[in-house]
């Protein structure tokens, strides 16, 4: 029996960022290092995938810090933490090894740098989120305040609206971010913005390259889970894009085929914290049912890696 022909579209860049290489890496060292297990403070990506097969190699993931023993290392998440976790292991003289992405790392120095200099902090974020939640604990309640729509702007209640900056979760909108950030401006005038932008290279790379191939495919699937903020924003940029059929999917076995009943041309991307391994279950899956061609769409290359903590490396 014939297939159906189909283009896949495959977005070039997708999948693992430099930040959560790093994070899975020094689990993956800390086993070898210490020997299991070795417990992680929350989810150390936001992939069940990935979560599983560390958890089958010895990791024990759990929430908070209370959740851990005195005696076994702790790792915490590529979201980064609150002042308050490595402050609590510090007191009760844990091993621990920071696993924050330095680009959150360098959205905790900013705030704090803002807040030195006696402004109060407005961040851009979504509340309950791991990173927004460990920016806002980088300092003292009230210093940081949460907007997370442009409606939101108008509400916020400031101390000083002339000492004031803003920050931004990295994983974001860069659209929706704008119009936020332009709300602020409006309102604050004299609002401090970062030097560099917040959200990160892969976060406005990935949603680039879903842009670039919008016009192009009947229907897009973004590969990643359902906890992953910059994942969820990849399904959001494309249906604004002009995709009739956004689809966000954990594995190949979550796709709903009748929904692309028709379909000639479907685009497939990735989130920053889903592995390769996930897209090519789901090219494969195509491939099964339809005569699949496949079209890289290349919009940026990434070149960027982050160094593990020294703890972890051998010495030289």
């Amino acid at each position: 029996m014939s297939k159906d022909a189909l283009k896949i579209y495959l977005a070039a860049p997708r999948g693992f960022c430099a930040g959560v290489d790093r994070a899975i890496k020094i689990v993956e060292m800390a086993l070898e290092k210490w020997g299991a297990p070795v417990y992680v403070r929350h989810e150390i990506v936001h992939n069940k995938f990935v979560v599983d097969d560390l958890r089958s190699k010895g990791a024990v993931f759990v929430e908070e810090l209370e959740d851990c023993p005195d005696d076994r290392p702790v790792i915490f998440s590529a979201h980064g933490v609150p002042k308050s976790v490595p402050a609590e292991a510090q007191r009760r003289e844990m091993v621990f090894v920071d696993a924050t992405c330095p680009l959150v790392s360098k959205v905790h120095i900013e705030a704090e740098r803002h807040h030195a200099s006696g402004l109060q902090i407005i961040m851009i974020g979504h509340a309950g989120h791991p990173e927004t939640v460990g920016t806002m604990g980088q300092l003292p309640d009230g210093e940081v305040l949460l907007v997370e729509t442009e409606a939101d702007v108008a509400d916020v209640k400031v101390r000083d609206e002339s000492k004031l900056a803003y920050v931004t979760q990295t994983t974001l909108s860069i659209d929706d971010t704008a119009g936020i950030v332009a709300a602020l401006k409006a309102r604050f005038p004299q609002i401090n913005g970062p030097h560099k932008e917040d959200i990160c290279y892969a976060t406005t790379n990935r949603q680039e390259a879903v842009k670039a191939m919008a016009d192009k495919v009947d229907a897009l699937l973004v590969v990643g889970a359902p906890n992953s903020s910059n994942s969820r924003r990849l399904v959001e940029v494309g249906a604004k894009a002009g995709c009739s059929y956004a689809q966000l999917v954990g594995r190949a076995s979550e796709i709903d085929w009748r929904a692309l009943d028709g379909a000639r041309s479907v685009g497939i991307t990735a989130g920053a914290s889903a592995p390769e391994v996930l897209v090519e279950e789901v090219i494969a899956d195509f491939k099964e049912r339809y005569d699949v061609t496949i079209e890289t769409l290349e919009t940026a290359t990434e070149n960027v890696e982050f160094k593990v903590p020294r703890v972890l490396r051998a010495p030289a």
